[in-house]
């Protein structure tokens, strides 16, 4: 037993509804890896070396990546780290080894332990590691009634140690990463399976386990996500942008930046603000004089990239209305719920009864409202109704990806609610 499980064992799980003063001694600083910091490993020699040893480890194995979110473009992982009982922790630079599919492969059978796996799956698909099975520590901690689910809160409510914090949003593009960087990378997998196994133990004591372990199959399973479409309508500040050709210079400003933003590979952020570019939407400058009066383009911006903006804003001023964005993208589903009661207030009754009992169950089991089922599934079910019977019920919320935990639990709530509303 490591000093971690230990310590998981001595403690007492803090769990929503307990008022109780917490009795735990204060935690302890996690300052430095078991084995001291690993060397970055960032040649195909030192790589083959890692694959043997986790080849011939037992046991899961805890993986987690850093990207260099707001600073360069995209969501590539700049620093990737595992650890396995019988190989211990290593960090492996995969700018220098872009191919990681032998250490995928290597470990393909070992269950794969990540905290919010869904934010690190898609920079570890793109270089070449693919978990067959998996535990979300985050997701475990949701399930099990954690109000704060990060993983330094994780780690000290379960596990009684205290992760330095300094270094999540730092630039880990950087190279050499500094020494303090490493260390903060190689703790972050130094309890992850000691996490793991924790929450596996009080999953297990409150029922949640085999929910737990659908959700894992689920996300394992999932397809990559498709490309987003119309992303510049996500830009910050788009809520003021009410005009179709004011929305037309937001498209040709956002994809100018993008292309910017990619070809010199930085945040398309450092390259323009979002707030610029509403500013520029909303005034729809005629030259490059009224752009630079703008918020967000005078200040140090040479005229070259003035011209670049400024051209972007012409094309969106010469389209022909026939070419301007709609002012909404194409709905995939029911209207916002705020227009339920003019539009079908029979279809309002049942979501504002469906809301209410799934809330209440939520509650009731300690877990959040939208890890019981997710607000669009019901939504869903609502506007378009099957019958109000369980096998039919159970069919539709299936068709919409609930898992076969949530079906059964969420089911009944959703019969009595459509069957309430049709009778009213």
């Amino acid at each position: 037993m490591t000093d971690a499980q230990k310590t998981a064992e001595d403690s007492t799980l803090r769990t929503p509804g307990d008022a109780t003063e917490d009795p735990r001694p204060a935690p302890v600083p996690l300052l430095e890896p078991r084995e001291g910091i690993p060397p970055v490993t960032a040649t195909d020699e030192d790589l083959a070396q890692v694959v043997a040893a986790f080849a011939a480890g037992s046991g899961p194995v805890a993986v987690d990546a850093e990207r260099a979110s707001g600073y360069r473009y995209g969501q590539r992982a700049y620093l990737v780290q595992l650890r396995r009982e019988g190989a211990g922790s290593v960090l492996i630079d995969p700018v220098a080894c872009p191919d990681l599919s032998t250490l995928g492969e290597a470990i393909a059978d070992a269950e794969w332990v990540l905290h919010a796996a869904t934010q690190d799956l898609p920079c570890l698909r793109d270089i070449g590691m693919v978990p067959a099975s998996l535990f979300d520590t985050e997701l475990a901690g949701r399930l099990a009634g954690f109000a704060r689910v990060g993983l330094g809160a994780m780690v000290e409510n379960v596990l009684g140690y205290a992760l330095e914090k300094g270094h999540s949003a730092v630039d880990w593009s950087t190279r050499p990463l500094p020494e303090p960087w490493l260390r903060y990378a190689a703790l972050d997998v130094e309890l992850l399976v000691d996490l793991r196994d924790a929450l596996e133990e009080e999953l297990d004591r409150q029922g949640k386990l085999d929910w737990a372990r659908q959700e894992f199959a689920a996300i394992a399973a999932a397809p990559p996500a498709p490309p987003r479409k119309d992303p510049w309508r996500r830009t910050s500040g788009m809520h003021k942008v009410r005009r179709r050709r004011q929305m037309a210079v937001v498209r040709e400003l956002w994809t100018a930046r993008d292309r910017v933003a990619q070809k010199r590979d930085v945040s398309p952020g450092k390259v323009l603000g979002d707030a610029a570019i509403v500013e520029a939407a909303l005034n729809v400058p005629t030259n490059t004089h009224a752009l630079a009066a703008l918020p967000g383009f005078g200040h140090r911006m040479g005229r070259r990239q003035l011209e670049q903006w400024q051209a972007a804003v012409d094309r969106a001023r010469a389209l022909p209305e026939s070419e301007l964005p709609q002012p909404g993208q194409p709905l995939n589903g029911p209207p916002p719920p705020r227009a339920w009661a003019d539009k079908d207030p029979a279809a309002a009754a049942r979501l504002s009864a469906a809301r209410a009992a799934v809330t209440a169950l939520a509650e009731e089991l300690h877990l959040p409202q939208e890890n019981l089922i997710t607000p669009d599934t019901v939504r869903r079910v609502c506007w378009e109704p099957p019958e109000p019977t369980s096998a039919a019920v159970s069919e539709a919320l299936a068709g919409y990806g609930a898992r076969p935990w949530q079906v059964e639990l969420v089911t009944p709530l959703l019969v009595e609610a459509l069957s309430t509303s049709s009778a009213g």
